[in-house]
């Protein structure tokens, strides 16, 4: 993969992040700046996404630590576990809401 081509599924994931918590009734508050993305909660809490472009990789810090994606099968997969990015930013951003949010639906 080329590093524009990486650049483009940067941007196309980071835009479907924003748009999907803007749509969220859960108080997140979404703000970009380039290729991070921070999402806040109301407890002052974050998740920071971030590219990391010579990796080509992903990166996802939340309360529970730090994450590695690698571009697979037409996917986002962690490179530890293998799940699915918008799984897991789902999954954690609940945990840091204390309510359920979906970041995977197309809605």
């Amino acid at each position: 993969m080329t590093d524009s081509e990486f650049l483009d599924l940067v941007d196309t994931l980071l835009g479907t992040i924003e748009a999907r918590a803007e749509r969220l009734d859960a108080d997140v508050s979404a703000e970009r700046s380039g290729n991070v993305l921070n999402l806040e909660f109301d407890d002052g809490s974050k998740i920071v996404i971030n590219s990391q472009v010579a990796l080509h990789e992903m990166w996802m810090a939340a309360r529970s630590g730090g994450f590695h994606f690698r571009w697979q099968d037409g996917v986002w997969r962690d490179s530890k576990s293998g799940e699915e990015f918008l799984a897991m930013l789902s999954r954690l951003a609940s945990e840091h809401a204390g309510s359920p949010i979906d970041l995977s639906a197309k809605a």
